[in-house]
């Protein structure tokens, strides 16, 4: 798999997050790993535009608002701020936030809406079938469990609709898309969602409806004000209308003049066949050219059983944040699961590794770095380089291949492995301390190397830093401020200006000329909450 990107320039998307409750773990989870890929690109100097926002529209909202007592666009607002404040308290560098009950979207909806219609893939027709609310989807009966029961929400039943819709031709593309698949078979990623989706176009694809007549929260169908567009066919233009700088006027053109297409949408395996299919379908009806990789993640487990308000088996993100932090979150849910596969959350097994992994094997690694050069180096680094190690240092065999190998990780979205190479690193150079023994050295006077040691070691732990800033950039910060580096890598101008990757992605790229920082705990130990019960 690669990620295409020909002209420095590189967008890339969360799903658009539906509005009818507050945001889960889950919606945290896939903007954490875009938030990580968008930085990994800026941190190369690339030119990067990400989105993210919510979908507003359909039966869904209307249904959880009214319960409310409050109208659509009210409810809509209440929840958008709580997905705008959970992604400040995980550190989201978005860099659009589109809503689809925006004035612009309607214009591009419309026009967009026209194109197809104009193109002969829009029909008037009667729909028949089980509808789930919660999918907003008509499902075929090969999708639906025993008793009706939806695949995805199964705890609800489909419910049976009769109505007249107006219909998109998918079923005229096929052909086309079959085509497509196999002449990009990096489109859909990874394999096993590939290969679902290839499955499910390989039985047979209809038409959908697009519209509907019994919801009133959603755009007019033009020219036929009774039907309201299908709320999946409004949304995944939502990406398009993202891309509208915000002076321009909201027309197609505007929208697809300079960042478009998109590199990757990144999203839940359970709207994969919106994005994988219908999507693309979709943007070739209209004319236009497709995005150039759709991933389809895997679903989050708490304690290995599935997440449910009815099960009681819940995860608050906004709880966690307040609990541990925003990097340890980042750090444990990007780390620990193998992209693409479903994952699990455990309490103990999230301390556990917070402590291994950030407290012990690098806190403590630089804590006492920093203790030898105050004690052996009267608080100054080393003033030495890269090309004064020798070639057989443990730590400089290791560190002069580490920015290629976990650069094509990132590339590869296989985050838990570039973590892992990062780790290796960290964890040698303890060893390499143990065992150099650099308090001995410098009793028996050896000075000389006894600074070789110590820079390597501090170099060891500056590339970490670098290389792990995407997930944890508050920790990073902290390092490179003890190292005598006052960088923020949440500004990333400031970083490519001062840390241009080429050069600091590389063992042995940095000289420490500045006074170190003062050592101080960069990751405190973490604690289970004590259980009252």
């Amino acid at each position: 798999m690669n990620l295409p990107n020909p002209d420095k320039k590189f967008v890339l998307t969360t799903p658009l997050y539906y509005v009818n409750d507050i945001p889960h773990i889950g919606s945290a989870y896939t903007t954490m790993v875009t938030d990580v890929l968008a930085r990994w690109q800026r941190l190369q100097g690339v030119s990067v535009l990400m989105i993210t926002g919510t979908d507003e529209h359909g039966q869904k909202i209307e249904r959880s608002a009214s319960s409310k007592g409050v109208n659509p666009q009210e409810h809509c607002d209440q929840i958008v701020s709580s997905f705008q404040k959970l992604w400040e308290l995980l550190n989201i560098q978005y860099d659009r936030f589109s809503r689809t009950t925006s004035p612009g979207h309607h214009a591009i909806v419309n026009e967009f809406f026209q194109r197809v219609y104009d193109s002969g893939d829009i029909y008037l027709d009667r729909q028949q079938g089980w509808y789930c609310v919660a999918c907003e989807e008509f499902k075929e009966e090969r999708e639906l469990l025993t008793h009706g029961y939806c695949s995805i929400h199964s705890n609800l039943k489909a419910e049976w609709r009769d109505e007249e819709n107006y219909f998109f031709r998918l079923s005229k593309y096929q052909t086309q898309l079959e085509e497509f698949y196999s002449s990009h078979p990096d489109f859909i990623c990874p394999e096993s969602r590939r290969n679902e989706v290839l499955s499910f176009v390989k039985g047979g694809l209809q038409d959908f409806s697009i519209s509907r007549v019994n919801v009133q929260w959603g755009f007019p169908v033009p020219a036929d004000p009774k039907h309201t567009i299908y709320v999946w066919f409004d949304a995944l233009l939502g990406y398009v209308t993202a891309l509208l700088e915000p002076d321009q006027e909201p027309t197609l053109e505007n929208a697809l003049s300079h960042w478009w297409p998109i590199n990757i949408h990144i999203i839940g395996k359970d709207i994969l066949r919106f994005h994988a299919i219908y999507w693309p379908a979709m943007l070739m009806s209209a004319g236009l050219s497709l995005p150039r990789k759709i991933f389809g993640h895997g679903f989050l487990t708490k304690d290995g059983r599935k997440m449910g308000k009815s099960s009681g088996n819940t995860l608050d993100p906004f709880a966690l944040i307040d609990r541990y932090g925003a990097d340890a979150v980042r750090y444990y849910f990007v780390k620990e699961i193998d992209f693409g596969q479903d994952g699990d959350f455990n309490e103990t097994r999230f301390v556990n590794t917070l402590n291994a992994d950030l407290a012990n094997d690098l806190g403590n690694l630089l804590n006492r770095t920093l203790g030898m050069i105050k004690k052996y180096c009267q608080g100054q680094a080393p003033r030495l380089t890269g090309q004064e190690i020798p070639d057989h240092n443990r730590l400089k065999q290791i560190g002069k291949n580490l920015g290629e190998k976990v650069t094509h990780q990132y590339s590869e979205l296989h985050f838990n492995v570039a973590c892992e190479e990062i780790l290796g690193l960290i964890r040698s150079s303890n060893k390499f301390i143990d065992e150099s023994a650099p308090w001995s050295l410098f009793k028996q006077g050896q000075q000389s190397e006894v600074e070789q040691i110590l820079y390597a070691v501090l170099e060891s732990v500056r590339l970490s830093a670098y290389l792990l800033s995407p997930l944890i950039p508050q920790i990073s910060n902290k390092i490179y401020q003890q190292l005598g580096i006052p960088l923020d890598f949440n500004d990333q101008t400031a970083v490519n200006q001062k840390l241009p990757f080429h050069q600091h992605s590389q063992w042995g790229g940095y000289q420490f000329v500045q006074e170190l920082g003062q050592a101080d705990p960069i990751f405190i130990r973490l604690e289970l909450p004590i259980n009252d019960s």
